[in-house]
């Protein structure tokens, strides 16, 4: 055996698949002739391709189940995040609810003392005309009777009625501090 030579050559069709192809040349020193034995490994070549197209199958299913699971968390998570919010919505409807009941009970309220100051407004006006009109006369009513037909008993039975009702306290009550 005088020369052995391995060629290793690449397809021009698909630059990543090696094939191999082994070229065995022999010389025979005596009879000069030569031979050559070419063997190709296309089998191992496909095996190597199928290998690589499964692995990139499982890589893609892979990726495809990450790929749904993480939309399906996605999703849950805004589900419950609806449901949140809707409780949320509904506790905060409940409550303005109540804030509305209690506000028009409070204004219902207000307008009950609103009514009550107005009359006790009036009555303290009046009280004030009065004892205003006893200060000016004395604590003597001015006899509305002039003339023969005055009735001095009469008169001074009013005046005595008056003078006692207005030398009296007023008198507040609790209840009426209620309404």
């Amino acid at each position: 055996m005088n020369a052995a030579t391995i060629c290793l050559l690449q397809r021009p069709n698909n630059a990543s698949t090696k094939a191999c192809l082994f070229v065995y040349c022999m010389e025979s020193s005596s009879s000069g002739t030569t031979s050559s034995t070419i063997q190709t490994s296309s089998g191992s070549e496909e095996n190597l391709m199928e290998q690589r197209k499964r692995k990139r199958m499982l890589s893609n299913r892979e990726s495809a189940r990450r790929s749904r699971m993480k939309k399906q968390k996605l999703l849950d998570d805004l589900t419950a995040q609806v449901n949140q919010l809707k409780k949320e919505n509904s506790e905060i409807v409940t409550s303005v609810s109540i804030t509305t009941q209690h506000y028009l009970a409070v204004e219902a309220e207000n307008s009950v003392l609103r009514a009550q100051l107005d009359e006790l407004s009036h009555r303290l006006e009046s009280l004030n005309d009065i004892i205003g009109l006893l200060e000016n006369t004395n604590g003597v009513w001015p006899n509305p009777l002039t003339g023969p037909e005055s009735d001095d008993f009469l008169v001074n039975q009013m005046n005595m009625n008056m003078f006692h009702m207005m030398n009296q306290p007023l008198m507040a009550s609790s209840d009426a501090l209620l309404y």
